[in-house]
């Protein structure tokens, strides 16, 4: 399939498991930070939307104007942070690489690339909306 000319209807109805909707002011702005602090592929950015790619897993990214009447637009707050609450990792992505570059990109560093207890070197930015992303590594064994 190939993302970047894929129809908004063969496309749904190709997703299987869970699905990842972030609502954003700046769908360009986090489709970035996501490309380049995590190493995320991007298709079909634009305003208003963003396929997003890591590994075999989707994320989709939409402008809040996009939701028109669903009814979690009127649940947003007005001021971030929206993603309180929410963590998404990044899996096989090197946080001493990945953190620099988010913060680059707008991005606050919440908790520092450490050694976890469950085998885990990872790192938290959280972006200008509020969305926590961990990139994560497996430590030596």
């Amino acid at each position: 399939m190939d993302l970047e000319t894929v129809s908004a209807e063969t496309f749904g109805r190709s997703l299987e498991g869970i699905g990842i909707n972030l609502l954003s002011v700046d769908v360009e702005r986090l489709a970035r930070l996501l490309v380049e602090a995590f190493g995320c592929r991007a298709h079909r950015v634009s305003k208003d939307f963003a396929i997003i790619e890591h590994g075999t897993t989707f994320m989709q990214i939409h402008h809040d104007a996009t939701y028109g009447s669903h009814p979690i637009l009127g649940l947003l707050p007005e001021n971030p942070p929206r993603g309180t609450g929410v963590q998404l990792y990044f899996f096989g992505v090197d946080p001493a690489d990945a953190l620099p570059r988010a913060e680059a990109l707008g991005a606050h560093i919440i908790e520092p690339p450490r050694d976890k207890p469950h085998g885990l070197h990872e790192g938290t930015v959280l972006s200008p909306e509020g969305y926590a992303f961990t990139a994560a590594r497996p430590t030596a064994a």
